[in-house]
Order: structure tokens, then C-alpha cells, then sequence
């Protein structure tokens, strides 16, 4: 009996064991392109679909060559509007290298838009990965980082950044109206008053929202604002999932059923938006595994 014991404890060590140099060894590295389509998801001035590269949680922390290669090899050739949904900091001091990973997304004059995340203003703090689920309102972070040359450097490459504001985006498929709301994951975040941001652009072809943690306020904000279309990332698509049952955290007070991919949501005052969120194509590095939930970068297409 004692000897079947112990073969079957073994056993579940070896499991547990592989398992765990699956997730850090392999799948974290095994980048991929989400794929879809959304109908529905542009306004009647549009002509021609608009195709949309996403972007988020890079966490990237140098030297990260597999993610960076990753980056510089995207097809971005049929592709009209690069977003950027925050948590591309993974370190202090990597903020310059952030903008050198994603600057060939831009190049040759493709625009991006990217909003903030909560590790684009602090860097990351060890902390043990069942808090998500024993404490998941606590909210730690680490040292002020230097978001100012984060900025700076996406502005020099391309990108526009948004910080609870709006803005109209010239693209090859025609002007796309967006609004940016820095993460409400920050304690210190406060939404802004919907008349800021609201979709007021009678000749955009498309109306975005997006914001990095997709609480449900957020969400209801740029829902009631008039955007038809939200992207999002800081769940890491729950960054484990359990086969059968899919993530059990999303790190926010999103339902864990939408924790990546394409869904629906069900806004105020009779509203809807279509919403995806990304799974990401990195992890913090006091966290680095990933089960179940390949990293990637998501390519949309939107339809009328």
C-alpha cells in the first residue's frame, strides 16, 4: 500500500513538474496571431474593411529577444491602424527599449495609438501568483518609471498616446475616431466625464475605444460614449487555463468567460460594443509561465 502511495505521489510530482517546465520554458514563447472578423463594427462612411493590429502586455523586460524578433517579424503589410493597449514596461530603465520593439510596427508611416497601463507608470513588484486569487483587489507596485521618455519615444516612432482624451486618426481605410483611458487598474484612476470623450466625429469610418484593464466601468463609459468597437488587455487571457474550464482570474471585475477574444458587450441606456480583449504576448517577470494561454497579438478585421 505504502509502495502505491508513493508511486502515485511520484507521479504527481513528475506531472507537476513538467507541467510547470512546460509553462515556462515553452508556452510563454510560443507566440501566435489571433485572428476574427466583426460585422456590424464601422459606420456608414466606411468603403472598405479596416484591419486592425493589437497589441498589449509586452512586460518587456531586456534582453527579450524571442519577443522582440517576435515583434519585428509581424506581417503588417494589410494593415491600417496599429493599438497599443498598455503594459509595454516590464522593468525600470526599459522604456527606450519598449519603444525600439515596437517602433517596426510603425514603420513606413502606419499609425499607432497606445494607451497606458498601471506598469507603464510603476514597475512590477514580486508577488506571490495565488494573490489573484486569495486577494484579487490588492493592487501593489514598484518604483515611478519614466512614462515622460516612454511617451516621448512612441510620439518620435509613430504612435499617439492616450490619456483619457480622444483623437481622430488618419488611416489608409479612412479616419478612425478613438478615445483613450489610462488604466483604471491604478487606484488613483478616475474616469473621466463621458461629454470628454464622447464620439463627436460625423465623418469617421470607425469609433474605438481603448482602455488596458477592461473593467466593467470603463467599458460601460466608452460604450455609452458611442464607441462601437473596445480592445483591451491586462488579463493575460487569464494567463492559466484550466482544460474544460478556461480562466478562473482576469485580474479585474471582467467575467472570467471573457477573459480573450471577441464578445459582446451589453453597455448603458441600451448600448452595445463589440469587445476583445488580448491575451498578450508577455507576462510580468516575477510571473513568467503561461498554461493554456499562448501569448499573441491579435489581428482584427472590421466590417459595416
Amino acid at each position: 500500500m505504502r509502495g502505491g502511495l508513493s508511486t502515485a505521489a511520484a507521479t504527481v510530482a513528475s506531472i507537476g513538474a513538467a507541467c510547470a517546465a512546460y509553462a515556462t520554458l515553452v508556452e510563454r514563447r510560443w507566440y501566435r496571431v489571433r485572428r476574427d472578423e466583426l460585422d456590424g463594427a464601422l459606420t456608414s462612411n466606411a468603403e472598405r474593411p479596416l484591419r486592425l493590429l493589437l497589441v498589449a502586455d509586452l512586460h518587456l523586460s531586456p534582453p527579450d529577444l524571442p519577443l522582440q524578433m517576435f515583434l519585428a517579424e509581424l506581417d503588417a503589410s494589410d494593415i491600417d491602424l496599429v493599438v497599443a493597449a498598455g503594459d509595454l514596461v516590464g522593468a525600470p530603465g526599459a522604456e527606450h527599449a519598449t519603444v525600439a520593439a515596437l517602433a517596426p510596427l510603425t514603420e513606413g508611416g502606419l499609425p499607432g495609438v497606445a494607451v497606458l497601463g498601471a506598469n507603464d507608470l510603476y514597475a512590477p513588484v514580486p508577488k506571490n501568483p495565488l494573490s489573484y486569487l486569495t486577494h484579487p483587489d490588492r493592487r501593489e507596485f514598484g518604483p515611478r518609471l519614466n512614462t515622460d521618455a516612454l511617451r516621448d519615444g512612441l510620439h518620435t516612432t509613430g504612435w499617439t498616446t492616450l490619456v483619457d482624451e480622444r483623437a481622430t486618426i488618419p488611416t489608409a481605410a479612412g479616419p478612425v475616431e478613438v478615445a483613450g483611458l489610462l488604466d483604471p487598474h491604478l487606484p488613483s484612476s478616475r474616469l473621466p466625464p463621458r461629454t470628454t470623450i464622447a464620439a463627436r466625429d460625423p465623418e469617421a469610418v470607425a469609433r474605438l475605444g481603448i482602455v488596458h484593464a477592461p473593467y466593467t466601468s470603463a467599458l460601460d463609459l466608452l460604450t455609452s460614449a458611442g464607441y462601437a468597437v473596445i480592445l483591451a488587455g491586462h488579463t493575460h487571457g487569464g494567463q492559466v487555463r484550466v482544460p474544460g474550464i478556461g480562466a478562473v482570474v482576469t485580474n479585474c471585475d471582467l467575467p472570467t468567460h471573457q477573459a480573450r477574444g471577441t464578445s459582446r458587450w451589453p453597455g448603458p441606456e441600451g448600448r452595445n460594443a463589440w469587445l476583445h480583449v488580448t491575451a498578450g504576448v508577455g507576462q510580468s517577470r516575477y510571473a513568467p509561465f503561461r498554461f493554456g494561454c499562448r501569448p499573441e497579438v491579435s489581428v482584427l478585421e472590421l466590417h459595416r
